[in-house]
């Protein structure tokens, strides 16, 4: 990056909840758990598996996406990261793997931004690139972040393990 785009502030979040963690562990082990042993009783050593098998072809198809499936689910949420930077050109955040660039979250019409306290759950349904009623939110860990308060009655929530330094450095950008 040259000088003109060096962030001002720079912080990148994982998906730190032990229970999140726990259901995405326990995802591929009840998937890859279970078709593996069917797979390997029927497909490999010619005995049905259950009272009502599928046929070998049903079983290996559907058996093979639910693995897929879970140990594609754990891949996803290991690359997932919240990056927030704040440039002299504004405020970029980027959801990876979901966003393949930075995008720049508009300042204009900007009426309020306040570092706060928040409640993932009750106000956007959980973490992760969430909606609500008149708001969005980029968020992965936590409960604290910064609201940006738009003229439109729209908001925005980041959510940042850092709130007030980000506060602050939106504020520096605005001048």
């Amino acid at each position: 990056m040259d000088s003109e785009s060096d962030p001002i502030f720079r912080e990148v979040q994982r998906f730190h909840q032990f229970w999140v963690w726990l259901l995405i562990i326990a995802l591929p082990l009840l998937l890859v758990g279970p078709f593996g042993y069917g797979m390997v009783k029927q497909l490999v050593l010619g005995q049905p598996w259950g009272d009502r098998p599928m046929s070998d072809t049903a079983l290996a198809i559907v058996g093979t996406l639910s693995i897929l499936f879970g140990i594609g689910m754990l891949a996803l949420f290991l690359s997932a990261k919240l990056i927030t930077e704040v440039r002299k050109d504004g405020l970029f955040v980027r959801f990876v793997p979901f966003h393949l660039s930075f995008h720049k979250i508009p300042l204009e019409n900007l009426e309020q931004c306040e570092a706060r306290h928040y409640r993932p759950i009750r106000e956007y349904g959980g973490w992760g690139i969430r909606f609500a009623w008149k708001g969005k939110a980029y968020n992965v860990s936590g409960d604290l972040g910064v609201r940006l308060d738009y003229s439109t009655g729209r908001h925005l929530l980041i959510g940042s393990q850092r709130p007030e330094e980000l506060a602050q450095a939106i504020a520096s950008v605005l001048g």
